[in-house]
């Protein structure tokens, strides 16, 4: 590629924040960071959050990769990649002063991009944000900016559902579901593609129906029953195949999805409450994702005060599976015991990163706000006899730099579906009550 075709990729704060290997995306093009980059970079240095480990990675890699050198010029990022440099703060240009304060840090990032742009003409100068307004600003003065997309979902309308749906299946066929052993050979249906593991079907002729899975150990497509859990039952054939998926023992990863109500985190607690002789602790969590992009040190009260609304969710989940049982009964009681003895957790995500993951069940709620780096990270501490369930809805997303294709969630489904200790259900029905199904739909 001739030098002066290579393009030039100059990052905003957010796009390290969101993936500190991120340099190393962009192929044979150079890429440049802005000083403020650094300086806002500076600020997320301390902390044990996942901005804060991106922070401190990417400065170190920085720093590795310039050693003793300067960055007159560029520095290789590495074979087959192009330069980086570090770009000290300019004059703010006239085009830009009009418009914008030089009291922003991303009006600085704007103005270092336009400047680069104006001084580099031959070359391609696009400006890389996850911010979605700094992207209009930057285009509304005729500069190229983009989202960053190396990890993003191509396309979110095939993504992978977990289920599939055969019609007139011969009778011959069905019949072989009611006799031991209730399996068949998938090459005994008529697929337009093959199962992949853990794949669920609706099985349907004129007569009746079967619910079934396409088990990869055995290699054959075995009918399921539609089983409670923990008293809770299951009313569509999608729950059915969440809560079958989750009490099954050789699925180790499991992902939730659907809209609110449609029973996502109340059928993995069921599961775990039904499973919990098998493991050590239930671990239940979620990200915190504060409104109006502000921290939660501006609530008032202790910790606890301030996690409080965030945690409700998963209290309430908690509070419909106790209501099953009455005061007298002992199970209600167990679940309060499991409380009181820390065997079964319920707490923000971030509470939970630093501790032992070995004989765990863990639920992650509302794991569309996470990214997928967020997500690698929780998966791959998992240890010895863990199940990790994430759930959540891709298309209800409070976390301000992620979206439908680029969250962890939308990430994993597409990457995991078809390995053998994966599976993956998306909720369709609500089952909350008539009203929530209604406002769901038309609102």
């Amino acid at each position: 590629m001739p030098r002066n075709k290579k393009k030039v990729f100059i990052l905003d704060t957010n796009v390290i924040l969101h993936d500190s290997s991120c340099i190393y995306q962009f192929g044979a093009n150079d890429v440049v960071i802005p000083v403020t980059v650094l300086e806002e970079l500076d600020q997320f240095k301390k902390g044990s959050e996942m901005l804060n480990f991106h922070a401190r990675e990417f400065v170190r890699t920085l720093d590795a990769l310039c050693g003793e050198h300067l960055f007159n010029g560029g520095v290789p990022i590495g074979p087959g990649l192009g330069k980086i440099t570090v770009k000290l703060d300019v004059p703010f240009d006239p085009d830009i002063q009009r418009s914008f304060s030089d009291n922003r840090a991303d009006h600085h990032v704007l103005n270092i991009a336009y400047h680069a742009a104006k001084e580099k003409p031959s070359r391609e100068i696009i400006l890389v944000s996850k911010d979605v307004n700094l992207r209009i600003k930057a285009k509304s003065i005729g500069l190229p900016a983009q989202d960053y997309k190396s990890d993003q979902v191509k396309d979110i309308t095939a993504l992978y559902t977990g289920k599939r749906r055969i019609e007139n299946v011969p009778e011959n066929v069905m019949q072989h579901f009611y006799e031991q052993p209730f399996e068949i050979d998938p090459g005994m249906l008529t697929l337009e593609r093959e199962p992949v593991a853990n794949e669920y079907f609706i099985l349907r002729n004129a007569s009746r129906s079967v619910l079934a899975v396409y088990d990869p150990g055995n290699r054959t497509i075995r009918k399921i029953e539609k089983n409670p859990a923990f008293g809770i039952i299951p009313r569509n054939a999608e729950q059915t195949f969440a809560l079958d998926a989750l009490t099954n023992s050789n699925v180790q990863l499991i992902t939730l999805t659907g809209k609110a109500g449609t029973g996502k985190t109340l059928l993995a607690l069921a599961a775990a409450l039904h499973r919990k002789k098998n493991y050590r602790q239930i671990f239940l969590a979620r990200p915190v994702v504060p409104l109006s992009n502000k921290d939660i040190g501006f609530l008032p009260g202790d910790i606890h005060s301030k996690l409080d609304p965030y945690m409700q969710p998963l209290f309430d989940n908690l509070s419909v599976i106790r209501s099953q049982y009455g005061k007298s009964e002992s199970t209600r009681d167990a679940v309060n015991r499991l409380l009181e003895e820390q065997k079964l957790l319920i707490s923000a995500l971030a509470y939970i990163r630093g501790r032992s993951l070995v004989n765990i069940f863990f639920i992650v709620d509302e794991a569309q706000n996470l990214t997928p780096h967020e997500v690698k990270t929780i998966i791959t501490r998992a240890g010895e006899n863990t199940k990790v369930v994430l759930t959540g809805d891709i298309f209800q997303i409070d976390h301000p730099y992620l979206n439908t294709q680029s969250n962890g969630l939308s990430y994993l489904i597409e990457k995991m579906h078809g390995q053998k200790l994966y599976a993956h259900i998306n909720l369709e029905k609500g089952e909350r009550s008539e009203l929530s199904e209604l406002a769901s739909n038309l609102l």
